[in-house]
């Protein structure tokens, strides 16, 4: 509620100005307008992220069924935040290989799991650097523990050079609107709902979210999601998985 009404006080405000002692002012005008649209942006995008955590909520213990295609996935998120990478110098780099095969899943929500780890890694990662997501077929003797242990998985990680995340924070990424940088996350357009979206997907996906950084460095932040071997297999045995204590 308190993200709600910020930007709606903020709206209000705009509004009684342009009909009180800005109704005269086209200076002001431009300034109120120009400032009632991003309000309104950012609230869009909230109830937009909160409908879809919400969706995402109510299907978690509805294991996908869909074989995807994960490169295609993969790539077509990329693609979609190609423009938003080239406005800040940046480059998306994907080290994709056929070899690491479909997962199981739903393609919608893997694609928007993917999105939004990219556009943080644009976000957050320094001007002109690049950010790299890379896949890899990972042993189910190697693969992160969790409820299906012996299951082969597929991992992808997305890199960013960006400024780090201080190690206090890193248990916490994944709560609801929580932010390391309040201020800077809403100038940038952040909801503060992105990560708990992926860890919502990853979770039904039957697959583990994991988040290395380190302050001045980058951050990388790792999805793993058990491999669809067989068209007969289904999601690790259709069970949820709560994300890595790292990243809860």
């Amino acid at each position: 509620s308190h993200e709600l009404k910020t930007p709606l006080s903020t709206l209000l405000g705009s509004i009684e100005t342009l009909r009180g002692p800005g109704r005269e002012d086209p200076g002001a005008h431009d300034k109120f307008l120009t400032l009632m649209h991003d309000e309104a942006a950012r609230m869009a995008r909230l109830v937009e992220d909160l409908l879809s955590l919400s969706r995402i909520e109510r299907n978690e213990r509805t294991p996908p069924e869909d074989r995807v295609d994960l490169q295609a996935a993969v790539r077509a998120a990329a693609e979609n935040l190609d423009h938003e990478a080239r406005a800040r110098g940046m480059t998306i780099a994907l080290e994709v290989p056929e070899a690491v095969g479909p997962v199981v899943g739903d393609a919608e929500e893997l694609g928007q799991a993917w999105r939004n780890l990219i556009d943080n890694a644009i976000k957050y990662g320094r001007a002109g650097t690049t950010v790299t997501v890379r896949a890899a077929a990972i042993a189910a003797d190697v693969a992160p523990p969790g409820p299906a242990p012996g299951v082969p998985m597929i991992s992808v990680a997305v890199s960013d050079s960006g400024e780090g995340i201080p190690p206090e924070h890193l248990p916490r990424l994944t709560e609801r609107f929580y932010r390391v940088d309040g201020a800077r996350s809403r100038a940038l357009g952040g909801t503060g709902l992105g990560l708990a979206i992926v860890k919502h997907i990853v979770n039904r996906h039957g697959g583990a979210l994991t988040v290395e950084s380190e302050p001045g460095t980058g951050s990388t932040f790792t999805v793993f999601l058990p491999a669809a071997s067989r068209p007969t297999e289904v999601g690790a045995g259709g069970r949820a998985m709560a994300a890595s204590p790292g990243a809860t």
